[in-house]
């Protein structure tokens, strides 16, 4: 039963295990730009793309720490979208053993406009908030995400 103050638990579960599939679904028919079509773009290349187009050129150790990724297994996903001709990887001038990776720049504008959708809703959602609130809104999403992982492919 809800309050004033908000739903109890039980009526909180019932409205987000409703929700939750609407989000997915929606995420899921964000249609790709046409310049990317040709991709073949999983979940896991939405957040490496998501980090390089807003914090910038990266090296390999660096995407696979904030993807909590192996080092191997985020070589892998940048070899596959660099073949793809989506990713550029260069020789860190500073130390010739790192690979800097980027979004390659004539793909630059339809990565940004896949993700531009999702960053503005996100934004929208969570301006109005304080800092305090926003930072609840993530770490509960993150404290469902751990509650709903299971097994090694977590």
């Amino acid at each position: 039963m809800s309050t004033e103050a908000g739903p109890s638990v039980e009526d909180g579960v019932r409205q987000l295990l409703l929700l939750m599939p609407r989000l997915v679904g929606r995420a899921k028919r964000t249609p790709v730009p046409e310049e990317l079509n040709g991709c073949a773009l999983a979940p896991r290349h939405l957040s490496l793309l998501s980090y390089l187009l807003f914090d910038g050129p990266m090296t390999v150790t660096e995407l696979a720490t904030r993807l909590q990724v192996a080092p191997t297994t985020a070589s892998l996903m940048i070899g596959d979208l660099s073949r793809q001709g989506l990713l550029n990887r260069d020789e860190d001038p500073a130390d010739r053993r790192r690979t800097i990776v980027s979004i390659a720049e004539d793909k630059r504008p339809a990565v940004d406009a896949w993700l531009a959708r999702g960053a503005k809703a996100w934004s929208d959602a969570l301006t109005p908030l304080t800092p305090a609130e926003r930072r609840l809104v993530i770490t509960t999403l993150e404290a469902y995400e751990r509650g709903t992982c299971e097994g090694p492919a977590c």
